[in-house]
């Protein structure tokens, strides 16, 4: 993680610039087998990182046949495979509150697990190399919208794109915590909360000068 940081701020600042199109990448392959061999390597990548070798290693000597694509496309579909997990847990929520929903979706999105953020940290390792960048921006955008879906938020037009760029910002803050110090559960909670405050403040600030926005409960409500 050495040089890390600093390339990831500057990529999670692209990352949410992005958003502003509003236009979804296309979703990833997914299979049962692919998801099974992502599963076995995420469970040693934080020690091993992610490689063919090492996916080979732990699914079996065909096991690269599954990316053809490569190391890259492996963190994508895995980044993916976490949404697609975090999605299926909130299925059956009944918060009414869209700000709860939201905060519910991030932190089943970045789990106090130490194995799962190990992994996330040899996987950014990944998406930072000139290969990966893209890749992680339409990851990013995916895991962004993936966590609206969660919250069940269903808005349109302008207010879909607004609700995503507020979304991104807040997301990235917490990402970057998570991936430093989210094996501190209380402590990253606490920082969740504290920043959906912030979003809800900022909001309620923009409506009284009169500032065009989305409505300051669209996520914090």
């Amino acid at each position: 993680m050495s040089a890390l940081p600093g390339k990831l701020e500057q990529a999670l600042s692209l990352a949410v610039a992005t958003l502003a199109a509003g236009v979804m990448p296309t979703p990833m392959e997914r299979d049962a087998e692919r998801d099974a061999a992502l599963h076995k390597l995420a469970a040693v990548a934080g020690e091993c990182g992610w490689s063919m070798r090492t996916l080979r290693s732990v699914a079996g000597p065909d096991a690269d046949l599954l990316f053809p694509a490569g190391v890259v496309e492996m963190v994508e579909a895995w980044s993916d495979l976490c949404d697609r997990t975090m999605l299926e847990a909130m299925q059956d929520t009944f918060e009414p509150r869209l700000s709860q929903r939201v905060r519910q979706a991030i932190l089943l999105r970045l789990p106090p697990d130490e194995q799962r953020r190990l992994a996330a940290q040899r996987g950014m390792s990944v998406f930072m190399s000139i290969r990966g960048q893209k890749a992680f921006r339409r990851s990013w955008v995916r895991t962004v919208n993936a966590i609206w879906q969660a919250a069940q938020d269903d808005s349109t037009g302008l207010t879909y794109v607004s609700k995503r760029l507020t979304l991104g910002g807040l997301y990235a803050s917490v990402f970057l915590y998570w991936l430093s110090r989210g094996s501190d559960s209380a402590g990253f909670e606490a920082f969740v909360d504290r920043r959906l405050a912030d979003v809800l403040r900022i909001g309620r600030l923009k409506a009284r000068f009169g500032v065009a926005t989305a409505k300051p409960e669209t996520v914090a409500g």
